[in-house]
């Protein structure tokens, strides 16, 4: 039988309503504070999650505490090494649970700013998102040297290098920046005379994490933005989310740079060298909260939905890579979804998004991300 038109009528605008709703009733935590419920209210098995939670903080790294000796210890081999920008003691580890919008566990302590290394590749791969979204960047797979005419653009290896190559850390760009040759980071073999004469490979075709390159995008969007990268993303991205004002982002001694006749520092990708993001556990859920939430955050998107997509998309040359995130593609984590991303830092540091079960995870300094993960994730009941 048909319905009356007004019926019919009625439909039609209270669907958009129940839609709007539904969005509405998404908790955003407000500034200082996040709410906290039993995990059993938001269907988590609290036994589960309590045994989880103990897993990883019986794998929580603790030694070395000097992160200079921890630095020394991962990338001292390579040719040329160095440690130029600030660290900072490590404590024990920390870390957050959060189902729906609300905490349902955490340890250690959430509020203390660390170093977290990678992670910051995460916060670069928006910075890059947010000039996407204003049209600085009008095209990822465009030329970089349209943009940016720097001179090692000029080389002929480098000067069909893209945006999206520098994101999918497959641009195999050959250069120096800030005294660090491409070829010293993270070698096949460590001996200098060896390592020089790396094999070179066409851009887009060949996958090879690389802090150097990933500092050459950060160098080359402050050239775009003019602006320091941190004010930039406070504005943008920390201050609207409620972060605290605590968190910092470092490059160099040496990267300090001229731009319209202002000095700022190109911010490094990490902490191989030092520098990088220092923020707290709680700040980085925060950042996780804006990209569970697609980046919206209340009723400002942030950063849009369609960079998102772009971000998280798997790399023709690496399936378990977007732009500077790490995926689930292939079920490294066995029963969580492949569409779930991560930002992940050496040492164990990592943000965790699965937004099909609404779960989100922040762990410091556990290095055994996998075990740890599936442990959370197992003890979702719905």
């Amino acid at each position: 039988m048909l319905k009356s038109p007004r019926i019919a009528l009625l439909f039609v605008f209270l669907l958009p309503l129940k839609l709007l709703q539904a969005q509405n009733d998404i908790y955003f935590p407000p500034n200082g504070k996040w709410e906290r419920r039993p995990p059993e209210s938001l269907g988590i098995d609290a036994e589960k999650l309590a045994a989880a939670v103990e897993l990883a903080k019986k794998n929580t790294v603790v030694k070395p505490h000097d992160m200079n000796q921890f630095i020394e210890n991962s990338f001292g081999r390579e040719p040329l090494f160095s440690i130029l920008g600030p660290t900072k003691k490590r404590e024990q580890g920390s870390g957050l649970v959060i189902r729906k919008g609300y905490i349902v566990a955490e340890w250690g302590d959430i509020d203390r700013e660390d170093m977290t290394f990678s992670v910051t590749k995460s916060y670069l791969s928006t910075m890059a998102g947010l000039a996407y979204d204003d049209g600085l960047i009008p095209d990822v797979r465009k030329k970089v040297k349209n943009t940016f005419p720097h001179e090692s653009f000029n080389q002929l290896h480098n000067e069909s290098i893209t945006w999206e190559h520098f994101l999918h850390q497959n641009s195999d760009w050959s250069g120096v920046l800030w005294g660090k040759p491409d070829w010293a980071d993270r070698p096949a073999n460590f001996d200098p005379a060896i390592a020089i004469n790396r094999d070179m490979h066409e851009p887009g075709t060949f996958y090879k994490y690389n802090d150097t390159r990933v500092n050459m995008l950060a160098y080359t969007l402050l050239n775009i933005w003019r602006k320091p990268l941190d004010d930039i993303l406070k504005e943008r991205i920390m201050d609207p989310i409620g972060a605290s004002d605590e968190w910092e982002w470092h490059g160099y001694r040496n990267s300090w740079v001229e731009i319209d006749g202002k000095r700022m520092q190109s911010p490094s990708g990490g902490g191989h060298w030092g520098g990088g993001f220092f923020i707290s556990t709680l700040d980085h859920a925060r950042y996780g909260y804006l990209f569970m939430n697609n980046g919206k955050w209340k009723e400002q998107q942030l950063i849009s939905e369609n960079w998102i997509t772009l971000a998280t998309a798997p790399s023709p040359t690496n399936l378990r890579y977007g732009y500077l995130w790490w995926l689930n593609t292939n079920q490294a984590i066995s029963n969580a979804p492949t569409s779930a991303f991560f930002a992940s830092g050496a040492g164990g540091n990592y943000i965790w998004i699965d937004q099909e079960n609404e779960l989100l995870i922040v762990m410091r300094w556990v290095p055994k991300m996998r075990e740890v993960i599936a442990a959370f994730t197992g003890s979702l009941q719905e």
